[in-house]
């Protein structure tokens, strides 16, 4: 009696024979993660079972299906289908446990596509690559993504422990999505108990989360991607809470944008006075804080004049006496 894993085995050796003109023993032997011996013993099986199997000899040799046989195992399932649409994306999708499903949804498509076709996916994915960490940080995958995760694609309730400032607090959500920030792994959840409240929760403060059992029905005019926007510019509103007089060169006005809130530059310099007789605009910019703005503007160099506050210019004077005495002017 043939067991469930060489059951399986021999399903996966089908589908990858049906979506390549042939394969090697060593080259299956690998993709199945078995001995050359067993991919012989298992050809044979599936030749006795019907299945055209047509081992050719020789240095070149190989395995390939005869007569353009196809297998009707080729139907994704739900899951398979969900995880194929984020296969371009193999660390989120190991981190919420579900690389096993986008390799069986990648297989079963190959198998069906044309055989020209059949390269599309790799072709695509020598071109476009999305890399969600930041530079020089180690991100840490959460302890319970794959428990949050199960939940989004699943539409089950939780009821999730996490640490909001000194405490523990306990809420009753109903996931809806997972977006990845710069290595930071968030939930959107709609909250019950705050009269259906769409939120955004940090997963890595998560202490615990556990399924209550039932399904929620899901708004079907939720807009993940719209949501996310529209938050993350309000969170980048909310934590600008002072301000600088700056003046820029040419130079510092075009670099600016990308050292500060774009959208809040943006529109302080669309409200500036006309340029100088130098070319240099004087302007008013949010900051979070004196010492982030300190940091910042410290990229722009020589491109920036600080004006106001008094204690962030006594900053940028400092650093340019310690430059002077450094460099020898």
């Amino acid at each position: 009696m043939m067991g469930p894993m060489r059951a399986a085995r021999l399903i996966k050796m089908v589908l990858l024979l049906q979506s390549r003109p042939s394969m090697t023993a060593a080259e299956l032997a690998e993709e199945l993660e078995v001995s050359e011996r067993t991919v012989t013993r298992d050809a044979q099986a599936l030749s006795e079972a019907g299945v055209p199997v047509y081992a050719e000899r020789g240095r070149a040799g190989g395995y390939r299906l005869i007569g353009g046989y196809r297998t009707q195992l080729t139907g994704l399932h739900r899951g398979e289908a969900e995880a194929l649409f984020l296969s371009g994306l193999p660390g989120a999708l190991r981190e919420m446990g579900l690389e096993d499903a986008a390799s069986a949804a990648r297989l079963k498509v190959s198998a069906a596509l044309l055989p020209s076709l059949r390269d599309a996916s790799r072709s695509a994915a020598q071109r476009f690559h999305l890399d969600a960490p930041t530079w020089w940080s180690e991100p840490k995958t959460p302890e319970l993504l794959p428990a949050v995760a199960d939940a989004v694609w699943d539409d089950r309730r939780v009821v999730a422990r996490y640490r909001k400032g000194e405490a523990e607090v306990e809420r009753e959500l109903e996931p809806y999505g997972l977006v990845l920030k710069a290595g930071v792994w968030y939930l959107c959840a709609r909250v019950p108990e705050a009269s259906g409240a769409f939120r955004v929760y940090r997963i890595d403060r998560f202490t615990a989360v556990a399924p209550d059992g039932d399904r929620f029905d899901r708004d079907e005019d939720f807009d993940l991607p719209g949501f996310w926007e529209e938050r993350a510019a309000q969170f980048a509103r909310a934590i600008l809470r002072a301000e600088v007089l700056v003046r820029l060169s040419p130079d510092g006005v075009r670099v600016l944008p990308h050292v500060l809130d774009r959208l809040s530059v943006q529109e302080a310099l669309a409200e500036a006075a006309a340029p100088d007789a130098e070319g240099w605009v004087t302007v008013t910019v949010p900051v979070e804080s004196e010492e982030v703005a300190h940091s910042q503007l410290a990229g722009l160099g020589p491109e920036v004049e600080v004006l106001a506050p008094e204690g962030l210019r006594a900053r940028f004077a400092a650093d340019a006496r310690r430059l002077g005495r450094l460099y020898g002017t």
